[in-house]
């Protein structure tokens, strides 16, 4: 399998669905990619009848909204694909897959896939669901890989970030502390007293969220740290 396997099979699957009247507003606009005709005209079959679709020929594919790439696995062509993809930021990626090994949860999250479903469980309404919940800005996972994947970022913090004093968020973790700190009404000498840090230290700190985050105050600060849910 390589990337002109994947742009031969579209383009024959497509045919057909070139032919079809253009499509009204509202629906979403889907691209498929898939490693062998078997798989493309499957889930061309599948989306076609369906109002809320608007299949996308190749020729037009970085329109699309959603990207559906339908594979046995994922290999080294399907990752090339992925991140061909992955450079057209208007456009979402989904993978369908036969089987996928946990290995290629990493490889899933770096190539910015949105969502996966098993090729087994991919029926008419299944592949709808996946289309428009992405197209929504969602995600969908098997709720395996959706604990394999929480499983995934708890080991990262654990084992990567947390040692460094970094977290996932947009603030260290010593930042959250301070700004915690703010929230419940604590001035910059009892947060040095808590934090063992000297006053100047806890300045500099705020500062650097502030400026960082363009915020205007502290205040400002406390109420960006809650909306985003950071503290």
């Amino acid at each position: 399998m390589d990337r002109g396997r994947f742009r031969r099979s579209a383009a024959s699957a497509y045919a057909a669905a070139d032919s079809t009247p253009e499509a009204p507003r509202g629906r979403v606009s889907v691209a498929v990619y898939a490693e062998d005709l078997i798989l493309q005209t499957g889930v061309v079959q599948q989306l076609r009848p369906r109002p809320e679709i608007e299949l996308i020929a190749e020729s037009e594919a970085d329109r699309a909204q959603v990207s559906l790439v339908v594979v046995d696995m994922v290999n080294e062509p399907t990752v090339q694909l992925l991140q061909r993809l992955q450079r057209n930021t208007s456009t979402r990626t989904g993978l369908v897959v036969g089987f996928f090994e946990s290995g290629a949860l990493q490889t899933m999250i770096e190539c910015g896939v949105a969502a996966v479903l098993r090729r087994g469980e991919a029926d008419q309404d299944s592949l709808v669901h996946l289309v428009t919940a992405m197209a929504n800005g969602e995600g969908v996972l098997p709720g395996d890989l959706l604990g394999k994947l929480l499983t995934h970022v708890s080991s990262l913090q654990r084992t990567v970030l947390d040692p460094r004093g970094l977290s996932l968020s947009t603030l260290t973790t010593r930042e959250a502390e301070m700004i915690r700190l703010v929230s419940e009404g604590y001035g910059t000498a009892e947060i040095a007293q808590k934090t063992s840090y000297s006053e100047r230290t806890v300045k500099n700190v705020l500062h650097e969220v502030a400026t960082r985050l363009e915020l205007r105050n502290r205040a400002h600060a406390v109420g960006y740290a809650m909306r985003h849910g950071l503290i």
